[in-house]
């Protein structure tokens, strides 16, 4: 039974199911006219950024649209100008990339847990809004979402995480330092909206405490930013099956198959 104000699931299948009919046009769109979109999907630990990233790209075509979850910079590339393994990310054109965390690692876990400089700290702060303008000059469609959550509903997540053997994997000791520094991150997040919360390229903050209602407010915002619109493919047509020309299949002894676990299934 749904709480108050959760989304039921029956309305939420059904919404979802015909924004990503929406999300696949959007996709033919962006291949027919070479567009480039870049999606920023920012928020603190278990905010739900996975779940959505997710059920964006679940009917979209990997070639066109794919995620970048980079992981921490090798030394080489924290010896690189900082913006550049995000760069070599940035999508093609007739390509969506979602970033699942960006370039503002630097403004919200490096800044708290102490990874970067100050210096390094307030030289990104300068730049991004630079560095932004920059890519929408050049033409990419850029669309940044922060996911916000509870501090209540971050820490029963962690804990379901911590008793679900089939997601623990997802629980860190990063995640376990965020809720010390609850505060901390807090006035990072609100100092990083200071400085890259801009006319251009502006952050849209999605209350997450609900997923299925975040989910679907994300999606639906993303396609109305996009003018995009239906195009037309060509019908393939299949062709009738040709005659025989005697053929032959090798006898089954000859190869190896999977053992028919699914048979053991039925029987049982």
């Amino acid at each position: 039974m749904a709480g108050p104000g959760r989304l039921p699931k029956k309305a939420y299948e059904k919404e979802l199911l015909q924004l990503q009919r929406e999300l696949v046009k959007l996709q033919e769109w962006v291949r027919a006219e070479g567009v480039r979109l870049v999606v920023v999907f920012e928020g603190r630990d278990a905010a739900g950024k996975g779940g959505a990233i997710k059920r964006v790209t679940e009917y979209l075509n990997p070639r066109v649209a794919r995620i970048a979850a980079l992981p921490a910079p090798t030394e080489r590339q924290r010896g690189q100008w900082y913006f550049q393994r995000y760069v070599e990310q940035l999508p093609a054109a007739g390509e969506i990339v979602l970033f699942d965390r960006s370039w503002y690692n630097r403004a919200g876990v490096e800044k708290v847990m102490g990874f970067c400089t100050p210096e390094e700290y307030w030289q990104f702060m300068h730049q991004c809004p630079t560095f932004e303008r920059m890519l929408i000059e050049a033409g990419i469609e850029l669309r940044k979402y922060w996911f916000s959550v509870s501090l209540d509903e971050q820490e029963r997540r962690f804990r379901s995480r911590q008793l679900d053997p089939m997601r623990r994997w997802k629980l860190s000791p990063m995640d376990a330092e965020s809720l010390s520094r609850w505060e901390d991150y807090s006035r990072a997040k609100d100092e990083m909206f200071v400085h890259t919360d801009i006319p251009e390229s502006p952050w849209n903050v999605v209350e997450s405490d609900d997923k299925r209602r975040a989910r679907i407010n994300m999606i639906a915002h993303l396609l109305s930013t996009v003018p995009y619109r239906e195009v037309d493919r060509p019908a393939v047509e299949l062709p009738a099956r040709p005659p025989s020309k005697g053929y032959q299949r090798p006898p089954r002894d000859l190869q190896k198959y999977v053992p028919d676990h699914a048979e053991r299934l039925r029987r049982s």
